[in-house]
């Protein structure tokens, strides 16, 4: 009997992925994002490396680059599949993005990235308790200098959809940390003038300690973690803003 033909299954070897550049970053390559073809098996630092032959300024960005695939923090040795979303940029100084707000808002948790103007007095009223004793508001606001420099304004950037979800995974891991009855985390971008609020954090509780000790855990944990920078400028220049 006569045996069937089998068609052999041709496998690319290669792949596609979109990759996000951001501050500095961005500026170096001259684009916010870009498809890059890889060879299957690759990990972040083969595509790092891939890119550092046509932008060879990333090579100085490579001890500290921070990374992340579909929108989670990952390590150079991770593998990157057909399709990820890679972002590549440097360590958060803690920000464009589309005009609409982003927001998650449920019953005691507010997470927020906007480009309008923030009132943490009226939200932190707007989210009191009757059973709460104390509002503890961070408001951080844009400042006329910086290391002896005049600055003139800010413009601030931001992996908008995973700066999203960090700030609620911070909310998340605050209220379960402390007896807390609301928090709020509300970062502004775009165009800052001097002395508009750049980012609030809120909390309420029914005593004192548990609102100070959430607030001051949550806005270090906010600059380290959510990826958002700043560029201050200044009379004779601009720079972009990145953490250690």
């Amino acid at each position: 009997m006569r045996k069937a033909s089998v068609t052999p299954v041709l496998t690319s070897n290669k792949m596609q992925v979109r990759i996000l550049f951001f501050a500095t970053l961005k500026d170096i390559v001259g684009a916010r994002q870009m498809q890059l073809e890889v060879p299957a098996g690759a990990t972040v630092g083969d595509v790092l490396t891939r890119l550092e032959t046509s932008y060879p300024r990333i090579k100085d960005y490579r001890p500290v680059v921070l990374t992340a695939i579909n929108e989670e923090y990952v390590d150079q040795r991770t593998a990157v599949q057909e399709g990820d979303e890679v972002a590549i940029f440097p360590p958060v100084s803690g920000g464009e993005v589309d005009s609409a707000p982003l927001m998650i808002r449920r019953p005691g948790e507010l997470y927020q990235i906007t480009h309008d103007s923030i009132d943490a007095q009226r939200i932190s009223r707007e989210m009191l308790r009757a059973e709460d004793g104390a509002i503890c508001i961070f408001d951080g606001v844009v400042r006329n200098n910086s290391k002896g420099k005049r600055t003139l304004h800010l413009v601030y950037e931001a992996y908008d959809a995973m700066a999203l979800k960090k700030l609620e995974e911070i909310g998340s891991f605050v209220r379960q940390a402390w007896d807390i009855g609301c928090i709020a985390m509300i970062h502004r971008l775009g165009h800052l003038d001097i002395g508009e609020t750049s980012v609030a954090v809120i909390v309420t509780s029914a005593h004192r300690r548990a609102a100070f000790d959430a607030c001051h855990y949550t806005i270090d944990k906010l600059k380290k973690v959510v990826p958002i920078w700043k560029k201050e400028f200044f009379e004779d220049g601009e720079v972009w803003i990145e953490g250690q």
